[in-house]
């Protein structure tokens, strides 16, 4: 079985997002950057899959700007065997990657598709599930635990007020959550080899796909401060301050 990881370049999660100072966007200028922690999860599960003999290849792809081959270096250092990045300067939008995984998809063939439930950049959610649609394939999103079974493979989901395991016929979509596994670290060797291995280099426009986005953000701002909390003497006097503040 072959398993195709979709991996994004985001900021780093220890690093706080500046929104730039007139509003557009936010400030990427040397700021650290690094692989989504979502799909770090993802291709780990994809690796120790490979590791364990029920897979034969993981194929890491990107859509982004060149320097998402970083990146892509990182998924190889981990363990992927191969990597695709998809160039573009454009903030894709999640449909855009969606249709382009498709194409990859039925370019690559893999039995499984791990990704990811969201990015930490956008939060969007769509991904994996639109992808599914795309391909008419089983899905089954929020994974915390899966076993492949035959043909088939087994996901444990999170639920409002618990989990299900659903049982998906391969090939199938799998979007990873937060405790699903603990992604490695890459080692100083295979961090220097993945840096000597080539990275398939791709456009949108090779896959028939227009990115030209439908969604414009008008403005991002920062949260506004938090104010000082107060101290009252009583439970009367704190009634009396709600009634002032109008919270009640």
């Amino acid at each position: 079985m072959r398993i195709l990881v979709p991996v994004k370049r985001v900021i780093d999660f220890n690093v706080r997002p500046r929104v730039k100072a007139d509003g557009s966007g936010v400030d990427l200028a040397n700021v650290k950057m690094a692989m989504n922690p979502f799909d770090e999860i993802a291709l780990e599960e994809a690796i120790r899959l490979k590791e364990s003999g029920q897979a034969a290849e993981v194929i890491a792809v990107s859509v982004g700007p060149a320097k998402a081959q970083d990146t892509l270096r990182t998924a190889l250092a981990m363990g992927a065997d191969r990597a695709i990045l998809v160039e573009t300067d454009t903030d894709v939008e999640p449909l855009a990657v969606a249709k382009i995984l498709k194409e990859i998809v039925a370019e690559t063939d893999p039995g499984l598709v791990i990704l990811g439930k969201q990015a930490i950049d956008d939060d969007a959610n769509q991904t994996g599930q639109m992808l599914a649609g795309l391909l008419g394939r089983p899905q089954g999103a929020f994974a915390s635990r899966i076993s492949v079974d035959g043909d088939a493979i087994k996901v444990t989901r999170e639920i409002d007020g618990g989990q299900e395991t659903v049982r998906l016929t391969l090939p199938a979509i799998i979007t990873a959550d937060l405790r699903l596994n603990d992604p490695r670290y890459a080692s100083l060797p295979n961090i220097m080899k993945a840096k000597k291995q080539p990275v398939t280099i791709k456009s949108p426009a090779d896959y028939g796909v227009d990115c030209t986005p439908h969604i414009k953000t008008l403005k991002l701002a920062e949260p506004p401060a938090r104010s000082a909390g107060i101290k009252v003497a009583d439970t009367d006097a704190l009634a009396v301050k709600i009634k002032e503040l109008g919270v009640a």
